[in-house]
């Protein structure tokens, strides 16, 4: 099989497997799985911007709580249907992406970082000034008021398991696949030269500042995606997924899991919550045990999971 069937191949089948694990997965990973996917998706879409463009960004939990409160704010106050509440999330994180891409994208380097840190913790603090709106760290719950999803004859209630889950998969499956097109594209080509020889790809005449631009808009718009289907299948929304945690949470998972790589966030953050998860069940400290293990699996592979794979076996791996 040539190789590009074998890539093409193996990003199909990595949601495929996904599908088939809901059948025999208990409901404690069921829903835990739900979450990663979710996350994941998030992390995708922050890779697009550090893997293949190579901008550091601490600023994407703006974006991802545009998603949540662009979906849910309209849920909550004037009972929006899930469809047009979705789109309203994405569209307002492509905007916001598409200002502060076009602000931020002056600087460079280590400015450009703490740039979109800024923006970041200026949307946080806004989630909590505007506290009678966003009701701050309590959040929004939307339990109760999201109408279930109609496709076809079917309906479809967002506070059931299997309906969580398999949307979340659709999304993950969608930025996986749509990612993988991406990178291979044009677009993604020059991305790849801008993140490898900013001046070299100038000077072939290319415009570094629209394509990265895109990049960012491209980046923010799948975080803000994800924003707003979380808020959408877990019913809540809350200025939490503002804070600048939420804006480490993507780095650490695509650094961990690969960046530069389709599936490394995918690796990264089922890695993370697991290890999060098991370490936290067995003391108060489970940050240290965590940590620890982070740094062990770094030493190992610092070009990430996935990185290492790619640069140990399988080169042709996108």
């Amino acid at each position: 099989m040539a190789p590009g069937r074998v890539t093409l191949a193996l990003h199909l089948g990595v949601p495929a497997v996904l599908g088939l694990l809901q059948v025999v997965l208990p409901p404690f990973h069921h829903g835990m799985l739900t979450r990663i996917m979710l996350f994941a998706t998030y992390a995708a879409g922050y890779n697009l911007l550090l893997g293949y463009t190579g901008l550091m960004s601490l600023g994407h939990a703006l974006f991802f709580a545009a998603g949540m409160y662009g979906a849910g704010l309209p849920v909550y106050y004037v009972g929006l249907g899930p469809g047009p509440a979705f789109l309203l999330g994405v569209a307002a994180s492509l905007l916001l992406a598409a200002g502060i891409g076009a602000l931020s994208l002056r600087t460079t380097g280590v400015a450009f970082l703490i740039v979109t840190m800024l923006f970041a913790q200026v949307g946080y603090l806004a989630t909590l000034h505007f506290n009678r709106i966003t009701l701050g760290d309590q959040g929004l719950v939307l339990a109760g008021r999201l109408a279930p999803v109609q496709v076809g004859g079917w309906t479809l209630p967002l506070t059931a398991p299997a309906v969580r889950y398999n949307l979340a998969l659709a999304a993950l499956t969608a930025t996986l696949l749509g990612s993988l097109w991406l990178v291979r594209s044009p677009v993604g080509r020059v991305w790849i030269a801008l993140r490898e020889h900013e001046e070299r790809t100038r000077m072939l005449g290319y415009d570094p500042f629209a394509y990265k631009l895109l990049a960012v808009v491209c980046s923010g718009g799948v975080a803000g995606a994800a924003g707003a289907a979380y808020a959408l299948l877990f019913s809540y929304v809350g200025s939490t997924f503002a804070s600048i945690l939420y804006s480490i949470y993507p780095l650490l998972w695509t650094l961990l899991g690969g960046a530069g790589t389709i599936l490394g966030p995918l690796v990264g953050t089922a890695f993370v919550t697991y290890a999060v998860d098991t370490a936290s069940s067995l003391t108060t400290n489970y940050l240290l045990i965590v940590g620890v293990a982070l740094v062990l699996v770094i030493l190992w592979a610092p070009g990430g999971v996935m990185g290492s794979v790619r640069a140990r076996w399988w080169r042709e791996l996108p």
